[in-house]
């Protein structure tokens, strides 16, 4: 069997949050935001962080900075409010991931096609005509991670491979080229996701201490 598919110009993946806020925007209102276990965990380690302990801290500072005079020209007052926005619109974007999340186990138990052929959380082994071998999963656009070989499930490559099973070829059609792929195994297995790990120093912004004592 094989399966045509065209790839995009701008295929190649970015940062982790920058594809998934290009999907997202990209997706109709109703997509669903197919999404491993371990990757919706990070996303709500992620919030979590930010409502209990970053946004915590900054409102603090800014409350602080706020009594300290005139707000147009304090540095701490004003570098406070924006990193509040941005936090702020970190935790709506992350809360709306969270809502449309469907998860799907690449452990769970599959039957029939489900369990031989290339569907979302599938473990890909293939070949290009030069006989070189690749291995990447398909995992949720908020999980891509190239360094793992991680791919999103909406990513041209994940949709060319879509359905296939061993033996079959793919075929991707990029502007001037054809690159045709043989798929060698399919299997469903734990993908590990990286997980949510506090940004060094991210609840101490500067100068908080030092002139908590001035005056």
């Amino acid at each position: 069997m094989t399966k045509a598919f065209t790839r995009t110009s701008n295929g190649k993946a970015g940062k982790p949050g920058d594809a998934a806020e290009k999907a997202e925007q990209a997706q109709p209102v109703r997509v669903k935001n197919y999404i491993t276990p371990s990757g919706l965990q990070r996303l709500i380690d992620e919030r979590r962080f930010l409502l209990t302990r970053e946004r915590r801290a900054v409102t603090e500072v800014v409350a602080w900075a706020a009594s300290n005079g005139d707000r147009s020209e304090n540095a701490d007052y004003q570098y406070g409010k924006r990193r509040l926005r941005e936090i702020d619109r970190r935790i709506r974007f992350l809360t709306k991931r969270i809502d449309a999340a469907e998860v799907v186990d690449p452990e769970a138990p599959r039957h029939g096609r489900a369990a031989t052929h290339v569907f979302f959380g599938a473990t890909v082994r293939y070949a290009n005509a030069a006989g070189t071998e690749r291995v990447v999963s398909v995992v949720g656009v908020d999980e891509v991670d190239l360094d793992r070989h991680h791919i999103s499930w909406m990513s041209p490559l994940a949709r060319a491979l879509m359905k296939s099973g061993p033996g079959d070829s793919v075929i991707l059609r990029a502007p001037g080229t054809t690159e045709q792929l043989e798929i060698l195994e399919v299997r469903y297995e734990p993908i590990p996701v990286k997980s949510f790990i506090e940004p060094t120093g991210s609840v101490a912004p500067p100068n908080t201490r030092s002139r908590t004592g001035s005056g």
